[in-house]
């Protein structure tokens, strides 16, 4: 067993954020990639955001993108408890630690952290006040992605508030300590808080952990780091619109981390071999959900026939397009056809509810298109005793729609836009002589002579 120790410190609010997941899957990928221990800790002190159903959003979104954790919540572990609000009486014996060497002193209610170094009172202007400054030694970072940063402390900060609670920064270093935290793998603009943790480690008397932020994640459209509010931000959105949980794990593993190959879907055991520091960017990524669309798409298009009508038949019934009584052998023959096509499970009702209702409404763009071409209903009615006189299997309709084309001297596609619009009033969708096979004749022959007139 591997020495590494990471964990993701997420503090549970009803969303589980991209931001977040994605935080979360580089310190599980670099758990498994170094054989190290993934540890999840709760900062759960928010009392009014922090509630049990908050903490099952994100359980549940981690379990769903198959981020197991090896400490932590509903796992235990020799480092518990994994919730800071049950956690008081290791942050005062940590603090005990610093007053008992002289680092810490009272001011206005708040006990705060003393830097070391020559001190000065000076005027600051953003306050309008005089203030004290400190000229302590530069704290110098080897980060692991952004490589030597160096920063100095000016001011003493407040580690406890008036109100007697522990703040961000010392629960954050003690838990680290306590928990043998031996990397800390965060977003990047955690960057300006690392050299406060470090003069907290070393008033400790502990080596810091090595620190590798990672880039931020910009929004889809305009500038700006991704927000829950934006569009796309959000785990659990992925969960309910059908996409695959390896899909978006995948995709999220490539906002900020590059394979060195140019490859972009790998199955997750590929992604945890290579997973490593110096394939992590140090340039923002952009979210762009068209590019998970397509990555969901290549994966939904794997999947054996059964397995994709075992995820898609609970969203088309939801959306009442089958029945519970719905015959599976024909739902089988509908999705076979529409797996290839359709880019996601929650686009799936609108794809295909013609198969299973003669309710559907005709485009009216398409039918526009089309009638610019020759009058539809008249090339239909053309079209209707060919169908009628033929078999329904692939090669004995694309024969008979050949010869018919070609005894009116013209190609057989000249029929497939009128024939397509008035079976599915579509003007897309599935290969259409294998659409007319699995619609079947009596319903194709119903149709257009419904539409015919």
């Amino acid at each position: 067993m591997s020495q590494v120790r990471v964990r993701f410190a997420p503090s549970p609010t009803g969303f589980f954020h991209i931001g977040s997941a994605r935080t979360a899957l580089f310190n599980w990928l670099y758990a498994r990639h170094t054989g190290g221990t993934f540890v999840l800790r709760i900062e759960d002190t928010d009392k009014e955001r922090n509630t049990d159903e908050a903490l099952r959003v994100l359980l549940d979104g981690m379990r769903w993108m198959g981020m197991d954790w090896d400490e932590g919540p509903e796992v235990g572990g020799a480092s518990g408890p994994y919730f800071q609000s049950e956690r008081q009486a290791v942050y005062d014996e940590y603090l005990l630690k610093l007053k008992d060497a002289g680092r810490t002193y009272e001011k206005d209610g708040a006990i705060w952290f003393k830097l070391e170094g020559e001190r000065t009172t000076e005027y600051d202007d953003f306050r309008k006040a005089e203030v004290e400054k400190v000229k302590a030694a530069p704290v110098v970072i080897d980060d692991a992605v952004r490589g030597r940063v160096e920063r100095a402390e000016e001011m003493d900060f407040v580690i406890v508030r008036k109100d007697g609670n522990p703040v961000f920064h010392l629960v954050n270093v003690v838990d680290d300590i306590a928990m043998g935290i031996t990397h800390v793998i965060r977003g990047e603009d955690h960057l300006s808080n690392t050299s406060k943790h470090v003069e907290l480690f070393k008033a400790f008397g502990v080596e810091p952990p090595v620190f590798a932020h990672i880039p931020l994640i910009l929004k889809e459209v305009g500038s700006g780091k991704m927000s829950k509010r934006d569009k796309g931000a959000l785990i659990e959105e992925y969960e309910q619109r059908g996409f695959l949980a390896n899909a978006v794990r995948n995709y999220i593993s490539l906002l900020g981390w590059n394979p060195k190959d140019e490859r972009e879907k790998m199955d997750i055991a590929e992604i945890v071999e290579l997973f490593d520091f110096p394939g992590i960017n140090k340039g923002n990524s952009r979210f762009d959900e068209k590019k998970l669309s397509a990555l969901n798409t290549e994966y939904l298009r794997e999947l054996n026939i059964e397995s994709y009508a075992f995820l898609a038949r609970p969203i088309l019934h939801t959306a009442g397009v089958i029945s519970e009584e719905e015959n599976e052998d024909y739902i089988q023959s509908v999705l076979t056809l529409c797996q290839s096509k359709a880019r996601s499970l929650d686009e799936l009702p609108d794809f295909c509810r013609y198969f299973f209702s003669d309710a559907y409404a005709l485009d009216e763009k398409t039918g526009n298109k089309i009638a610019k071409k020759g009058d539809p209903k008249e090339l239909l009615a053309e079209i209707v005793p060919v169908l009628d006189a033929v078999d329904f299997e692939a090669d004995a309709l694309q024969a008979a729609l050949e010869a018919h084309a070609e005894s009116k001297d013209v190609k057989v596609f000249a029929y497939f836009p009128a024939l397509r619009y008035a079976l599915s009033g579509k003007g897309g969708g599935p290969d259409l002589i294998p659409m007319l096979v699995v619609l079947g004749k009596q319903r194709v022959l119903a149709r257009l002579q419904a539409f015919v007139g």
